[in-house]
């Protein structure tokens, strides 16, 4: 089952999307098993039974013990999020793209990096999903600045893990990450419209191919007074909404998996040495993170772990970051998308920079 992102993407775009060298299933090949999704269900629902059932058992091994433990805590600790991420996918995914569009404009300049921005915030897309509706952006004529400002506030900004992380790290701590990450998306946007402007960057040459006449207020009570709210809407409206949110789902699975390994088998005080808040435990982070190929949601567990058990914030809000602005997949589109190595490559060279910075300015206020 594809990403919802994937989902209500036209066959114009699919074809589109295709000559630029892109996949329209986002991870998965279209018929074939998620062993992804189900190794992680499976394996979850094992350990949470397992440790429900049984708790702590001398005839278990230590590190089985705190990994099922572990899953048990995170699974009690996240699952309302999910639900309420579940019921937010299924109403996104029944309001039109064009929508998204209109509200994200194309000026150049501070307003449209803000709209640009709040878009990306607002979206619930995971960071593989996220692409291709920055590949649409750039194709309805969006500049360099906004696709990359789209990008870089979207991952894990979505509302399904905004939950996901008050549940783990609570409000002030998530309040934090979002407004710094949407500061760095800002200053990042602001950075490719002016190296476009000085000739340092192509600029997109896709004109834009809105109706002029399309006014998002009208429209959107023209929609709403169109649908019909009945038992059948409502339900189709779930199921989808479950369907959509399986991609999702299977990164938060998977993440909770690796954060119950990382737990099993690294105690918390090398957890704390390896990934404290200092300049080596920072390094290693965005080390890691840049090796590492997990989707936003896998890197949510992890992330709350650097800040709750190694008390790095820093290190947290570098991981959840770094993780996005190297991973390699986004890179590649980025370039195939803009046919352009030089736009691709600034990503990481802009954004990694100012990561860097805040999250070592983080460590040393928490000490």
């Amino acid at each position: 089952m594809s990403d919802h992102s994937c989902d209500h993407i036209s066959q114009q775009e699919r074809v589109a999307l295709h000559q630029h060298g892109q996949h329209t299933d986002c991870h998965n090949t279209k018929g074939s098993p998620d062993f992804l999704f189900w190794m992680s269900l499976i394996s979850v629902v094992i350990f949470y039974i397992h440790y429900g059932w049984f708790e702590e058992s001398a005839s278990f091994a230590k590190w089985y013990q705190i990994l099922t433990s572990s899953v048990y805590e995170l699974i009690n600790t996240i699952w309302w999020g999910i639900a309420v991420g579940i019921l937010m996918v299924a109403g996104l995914a029944k309001i039109p793209r064009q929508f998204v569009m209109s509200l994200l404009g194309t000026n150049t300049g501070l307003n449209g990096i803000l709209r640009a921005t709040a878009a990306g915030v607002l979206l619930d897309l995971c960071s593989h999903g996220i692409l291709m509706v920055g590949a649409k952006l750039y194709q309805r004529g969006a500049s360099i600045g906004q696709v990359m400002a789209f990008l870089i506030a979207s991952p894990w900004n979505s509302f399904s893990l905004t939950l996901i992380l008050i549940a783990l790290i609570g409000i002030p701590w998530t309040l934090g990450f979002i407004a710094l990450s949407m500061l760095i998306a800002i200053v990042v946007g602001l950075l490719f419209d002016r190296f476009v402007r000085h000739g340092v960057l192509p600029e997109n040459p896709i004109k834009v191919d809105l109706p002029d006449d399309f006014r998002f207020w009208p429209e959107a009570k023209k929609g709403l007074s169109d649908t019909q709210f009945s038992f059948k809407f409502v339900t189709g409206m779930l199921i989808d909404g479950l369907k959509d949110s399986r991609m999702v789902v299977r990164w938060i699975l998977f993440g909770v998996l690796l954060a119950g390994l990382v737990r099993a088998f690294i105690s918390p005080e090398q957890f704390g040495t390896y990934f404290g808040p200092t300049l080596a435990g920072l390094g290693l982070t965005v080390l890691v993170a840049t090796i590492l190929e997990v989707c936003s949601e896998g890197s949510t567990p992890i992330a709350a772990d650097l800040l709750t058990r190694a008390q790095a914030p820093g290190n947290s809000f570098a991981f959840l970051m770094t993780g996005v602005s190297t991973d390699y997949t986004e890179i590649m589109v980025i370039k195939d998308t803009t046919k352009s190595w030089k736009i691709a490559l600034f990503l990481p060279l802009l954004t990694v920079p100012q990561v860097i910075v805040i999250a070592w300015l983080m460590n040393g206020a928490a000490l």
